[in-house]
């Protein structure tokens, strides 16, 4: 696999609940994290002391995290109301040449920001809230 462009790493929201994902303008810096807990089941019996997971357990999560500039007023709302109503819509990552991964998020932190001399910025964080679905590119 080739380099890739940061940029081409996106995240898109389902706007209206049907389906129609709209990428969150004004990124600047994404990332997506795959995380899965561990259940140990060592016992005095495990082979040369080594510890022994149970394969298939644990909860399987994946966080979501972005930050940029004020682009796109759609987006910006959209991304804002989710976080007041709690809701927990379908969202997209695209990960270039790797494939598309979908899935409920919801919006657990939105921070907001900005300095005397320079623009207004955000950061956003989504921890999933289901199953997850791959689709390779």
């Amino acid at each position: 696999m080739a380099a890739q462009n940061g940029k081409d790493l996106l995240i898109k929201v389902d706007m209206t609940g049907d389906g129609f994902f709209e990428t969150l303008a004004g990124l600047r810096a994404t990332r997506i994290s795959f995380n899965a807990e561990t259940v140990d089941i060592t016992s005095l019996e495990s082979q040369g002391g080594w510890r022994e997971l149970l394969a298939g357990a644990g909860v399987r999560s994946a966080a979501i995290s972005g930050s940029g500039v004020f682009r796109d007023a759609n987006t910006d709302a959209r991304a804002r109301q989710l976080f007041f109503d709690g809701e927990v819509p379908s969202f997209q990552v695209v990960i270039p040449d790797f494939g598309t991964v979908q899935g409920a998020f919801q919006v657990t932190s939105l921070e907001y920001a900005g300095s005397h001399n320079g623009e207004a910025t955000y950061e956003l964080s989504l921890a999933s809230a289901g199953a997850l679905t791959f689709e390779a590119a």
